[in-house]
């Protein structure tokens, strides 16, 4: 009797759908005519009411109507970012675990931190690149400079006189500091503060003569007059700055932004991915979009996956370098 039935359980195991042998949520188990099915949870790897959050939940809202599936967010901040895009790259590559993150965890800070619970080119698929953020460099109106050539000269007539604040050690602002000193051979004294609202302060004050912050907070106090803007290290103009010129118009060549993205676990299917990456090109092109990422002191990124990938690469191999050669280190 008992070799009859297990013949038969035999049998009908044989003849079963491999299906029968799949976890729920395995990567590529749903057809992407039905995905999404269930909600999404999309991480940001920072605290509310940064630029990372208010990006991802105005994403999340679109795709959650577009969707019919209710994608929501969920904050895990801590160590540069890292915690919550670990938290993507160790969940399951089946679609319903997206990350908002940034440069940082993307491509700078395995050079900086000891420990990186993940590596970005390996343990995360990239989606799509939302948007970027230009930093400017901006002086104190009491300080003789009204471009980057008269800053250069000043910093070079007396070596280590000036001072220039950053959002902290190992953020871009740092980093592009780094990046002015090497390229234009200057010595300026680093002042790290936690974050832009205070380190602006200082320098609104004349504590502190120079800032290399995102541009976001700064745009009012430039307009206003309390600042003065000598330069913009994106690729163009700011639109919301458009008489800042950039610091590549005035023979530096450095370019540095915060890039905000959309990633998913390894190996995640790539219908899903084309899926996601078709809508959110579509919601950051619309005229809404392009007005609510201005807003944000940003401007669209879109285009495919491969050109986040491209991307990751890239500022990896730049800021590689500069970490190593101003031997930058973060616990």
């Amino acid at each position: 009797m008992q070799k009859r039935y297990t013949l038969a359980l035999l049998a009908a195991l044989a003849a079963a759908p491999l299906a029968f042998f799949s976890s729920p949520g395995q990567a590529g188990d749903e057809p992407v005519a039905n995905w999404p099915s269930k909600p999404i949870r999309m991480v940001v790897s920072f605290a509310p009411g940064g630029s990372s959050d208010v990006v991802g939940r105005y994403i999340a809202q679109k795709l959650t109507e577009k969707f019919g599936q209710s994608v929501f967010v969920e904050n895990r901040p801590g160590g540069g970012g890292n915690v919550g895009t670990d938290a993507v790259a160790k969940s399951a590559a089946d679609g319903y675990t997206l990350g908002m993150s940034t440069s940082g965890p993307l491509a700078n800070n395995k050079f900086l931190y000891k420990n990186m619970p993940f590596d970005p080119e390996k343990n995360l698929t990239p989606v799509v690149l939302v948007c970027e953020i230009p930093l400017i460099i901006a002086v104190n109106p009491g300080v003789a400079a009204n471009n980057m050539k008269e800053l250069i000269a000043l910093a070079k007539a007396k070596p280590g006189s000036l001072s220039i604040a950053s959002p902290g050690n190992g953020t871009i602002g740092h980093l592009a500091l780094e990046l002015l000193k090497s390229t234009a051979k200057i010595d300026m004294v680093h002042v790290p503060y936690k974050g832009d609202t205070p380190a602006m302060t200082d320098v609104i004050a004349g504590s502190v003569q120079v800032l290399s912050v995102p541009i976001t907070s700064v745009i009012p106090h430039v307009q206003g007059g309390k600042l003065r803007g000598l330069a913009v290290t994106s690729s163009k103009r700011f639109p919301g700055l458009p008489d800042v010129p950039t610091a590549t118009e005035q023979g530096l060549n450095i370019e540095a932004t915060v890039w905000n993205a959309v990633v998913g676990p390894a190996d995640m299917p790539k219908s899903y991915v084309d899926k996601l990456n078709a809508e959110i090109n579509r919601v950051i092109a619309s005229d809404e979009g392009r007005a609510k990422i201005a807003q944000f002191g940003a401007v669209p990124g879109g285009g495919p996956a491969d050109r986040l990938g491209a991307l990751m690469r890239a500022e990896a191999v730049k800021w590689k370098q500069v970490i190593e050669t101003a031997n930058v280190k973060l616990d």
